[in-house]
């Protein structure tokens, strides 16, 4: 195994080590995850170490909410009608799930649940002013504020529970590209590591579906624009927004975004992904990822799946939220739009 030197100054991992996304992760997923990724250098080993000790403190919870979620599943109806909204990084689609979490009908993964994936309703509750002190001050890849009740992907929950994600690549980038297209696009992985992320994905949604007394879920993640027909599988009802923007805004704002996640959250040398690879990738996973898209919508019936341009959302903002409301027959808009115009207002 090749063991690569880190230069002094370079600007790599930097958030903090009890701020790390690992740190909810389990025993099962940090072995797998580290064992298959290889060598992480000594200034990394605080991470490591504080990842897996609090993957054993955590343990008796985990196991306890785990037996929890699967009673839930085995007595309580299924996840009803979710939301998923969709599209490529940096395409508009935070923006949008920000603005639809105005409606109080819906919810959605919070910041604690993906911190503490596995038992963000036990623990999380117990540690829950604790733990809104170590949230950031805004989203690595933007000026966002996170807040207690921000809207978040469920992706770095999911990173946190099994070994197949997009993100594995961001922590070690050893294996940058090989990571991504297995959790973008399962490529390479076995059917047992498909399993485990649909199992993963079921626990995670129902434990959510619970805590949300009756609100419908509503859950935004880039990797899914690669999964709606896998999803309709799980979800029969669920109904999908896609939007999309220029690609060339595309491309140039996700080289941002890919770069700064790398910078702060890698466990390896970032730079062992050069700027060249970096846009390699970027141009063979967009066309990619539409084409799958392209081709799963097409079986999607009609009333369950509707598409937004970004640029019409930020020019006419109400009209296309009610064309959505419309579409997927959500019913209600009258009643929420003041709440979109407000915080429409609020973000300028």
């Amino acid at each position: 195994m090749s063991r690569e030197e880190e230069p002094s100054g370079a600007r790599r991992g930097k958030a903090r080590v009890l701020r790390h996304p690992l740190l909810g992760s389990d025993l099962r997923t940090l072995w797998l995850t580290a064992r298959r990724n290889g060598f992480v250098p000594p200034r990394r080993y605080p991470h490591l170490l504080a990842a897996f000790a609090s993957a054993a403190l955590r343990w008796p919870f985990r196991a306890a909410e785990r037996r929890w979620a699967r009673g839930l599943s085995d007595r309580s109806a299924p996840v009803r009608a979710p939301l998923f909204v969709v599209g490529h990084w940096r395409s508009g689609t935070t923006h949008l799930y920000n603005l639809l979490s105005r409606d109080p009908r819906w919810a959605y993964p919070h910041p604690l649940a993906t911190g503490l994936p596995w038992e963000f309703v036990s623990l999380g509750r117990l540690l829950r002013p604790l733990l809104e002190r170590t949230l950031p001050d805004d989203r690595w890849v933007d000026p966002l504020p996170v807040r207690p009740d921000s809207p978040q992907e469920d992706e770095i929950a999911l990173a946190s529970m099994q070994p197949v994600s997009f993100y594995h690549g961001i922590y070690f980038p050893r294996r940058f590209r090989e990571n991504v297209f297995r959790g973008v696009f399962f490529e390479g992985c076995g059917e047992a590591e498909v399993e485990g992320w649909k199992d993963a994905l079921r626990v995670f949604l129902v434990k959510l579906a619970a805590e949300a007394e009756g609100r419908r879920l509503m859950v935004k993640n880039p990797v899914y624009t690669a999964r709606v027909e896998m999803l309709r599988a799980l979800y029969p009802d669920a109904r999908f927004i896609h939007i999309h923007r220029n690609p060339f805004d595309v491309f140039q704002s996700s080289r941002r975004f890919w770069r700064t996640l790398l910078d702060e959250l890698a466990w390896q040398d970032p730079r062992l992904v050069s700027d060249e690879e970096l846009d390699a990738l970027i141009l063979d996973l967009y066309p990619r990822l539409m084409g799958r898209l392209v081709e799963d919508r097409e079986r999607v019936p009609v009333g369950r799946f509707v598409e937004v341009r970004f640029g019409e959302l930020l020019e006419r903002p109400l009209p296309v939220l009610e064309r959505i409301y419309g579409s997927l027959e959500l019913g209600g808009f009258g009643d929420v739009e003041p709440r979109f115009s407000a915080y429409l207002e609020s973000v300028g």
